[in-house]
């Protein structure tokens, strides 16, 4: 567990900004200790721990990219077609009886090893069957055509998979690839989770007409687990300082993050903030974005805590913001930046200068081909609706004062934020 000093967040501003958070949590947080071996079934979204080095080559071997005729490049025909002898035929998984001879061709399928001095496929729809059993092949095919070279896609001793690299799917092939069945990969981030405030009830609970069903913790769990987190879930802690603060303290002895929704506003009812302030040291409490402003990071006896804002569209902003970065760091994932798409406004909006603002839309395809934004028609941090209606989040920088109609601005689908 890493163990931070109480001052780790400090920047001096009052009200940091988006990239400075991003700058201070890469440069604070360190990966948990631990390294375990996993299945390569139970690898994706794992962080793996070490370089993987190609053992073997891929391909392993030299063979054709096509189904064909196997030829010597020096025998291509150079001015007019010519016919060939079929010397042997190599299937997939089989080897070669002889090497090639001259004037002759092997009948060959995709994947089949190549004979020894072949070096060039013709493609069977390229060439012609004769009745006396030879094939005519055309001339002018450059030498070496639809043959894979071994270790043309991956070469023995090389880097095949960094250090830090997130698995996906197609990593997780290239390993099976080559031949492997276990990764090297970081023990996963131990995060504590729980919700705050006497207005909250968690979903099956009876529940006055004052009160709501919790959505935050579910969506922050579902969004913990598909960073590969071990989530602990605290339920709802009611709003007492002396109960929450029991709770950070007793959290803080065995997480490598706490996260905390609502509570962490200005008003006489969010008490996260003191509670913070009793058993640990509150660096930071807002943060130039909207929506999200009221965003709280702090430490806890060694232990990193961020607290988010209570109402739901506002926690999935800043948890993808400023959440998500932190817990990539924490599992030593490589850092990586979201390449925003370009899209094409359908809406006006103005906004205030030096905040960072996150716009929920739909995309639409306008006449001429272009991709249009299309903003949700109702504004509010706690419409759950509008991620739900919604493709992405427009993102405004700071020094953005409005949007109009045919501006072109930076997509960002939530399929790159989860």
């Amino acid at each position: 567990m890493a163990q931070l000093s109480d001052d780790c967040f400090v920047s001096g501003a009052l009200i940091l900004r988006v990239d400075e958070a991003l700058s201070i949590i890469r440069s604070r947080l360190t990966p948990v200790d631990g390294v375990e071996s996993v299945e390569l079934s139970a690898a994706d979204g794992r962080i793996l721990a070490t370089d993987l080095i190609a053992p073997i080559n891929i391909p392993s071997f030299t063979n054709s990219a096509v189904d064909g005729y196997a030829v010597r490049g020096e025998d291509v025909p150079v001015n007019d077609a010519r016919a060939f002898k079929v010397q042997d035929r190599i299937a997939a998984g089989a080897r070669a009886h002889e090497a090639i001879r001259p004037g002759h061709a092997a009948r060959i399928f995709t994947g089949a090893p190549m004979p020894a001095g072949a070096d060039t496929v013709y493609m069977q729809e390229d060439v012609e069957l004769a009745a006396d059993g030879t094939v005519v092949l055309p001339s002018g095919l450059a030498r070496g055509a639809n043959v894979r070279l071994a270790g043309e896609d991956i070469r023995q001793g090389s880097v095949a998979l960094p250090q830090g690299q997130r698995l996906r799917p197609q990593d997780i092939a290239l390993a099976a690839a080559l031949g492997l069945t276990e990764l090297a990969v970081r023990a996963r981030p131990r995060v504590t989770v729980f919700s705050t405030g006497d207005e909250v009830v968690a979903p099956g609970e009876k529940h006055t007409e004052a009160q709501l069903f919790d959505s935050n913790r579910a969506m922050l769990g579902a969004m913990l687990r598909r960073l590969g987190c071990d989530v602990r879930d605290l339920g709802i802690l009611r709003d007492d300082r002396a109960t929450l603060a029991a709770a950070l303290k007793q959290a803080a002895r065995d997480c490598d993050l706490i996260l905390t929704t609502g509570g962490v506003s200005i008003g006489e009812e969010d008490h996260v903030r003191a509670a913070i302030e009793i058993v640990g040291s509150l660096v930071l409490w807002r943060m130039a974005i909207k929506p999200g402003r009221s965003v709280a990071m702090g430490v806890i006896g060694g232990t990193p805590l961020i607290g988010l804002p209570g109402n739901p569209v506002a926690g999935f902003v800043t948890f993808t913001h400023v959440a998500r970065p932190a817990i990539l760091a924490l599992a030593g994932a490589s850092p990586a930046t979201s390449v925003p798409l370009r899209v094409r406004a359908a809406f006006d909006y103005r906004k205030k200068a030096e905040r960072r603002e996150y716009i929920r839309v739909m995309l639409t395809r306008g006449n001429d081909g272009l991709v249009d934004a299309v903003k949700f028609p109702r504004e509010g941090a706690a419409l759950l609706s509008s991620l739900v209606q919604t493709d992405g989040l427009v993102e405004l920088e700071e020094d953005v004062t409005g949007v109009k109609p045919g501006d072109m601005l930076n997509f960002l689908p939530y399929s790159s934020l989860l």
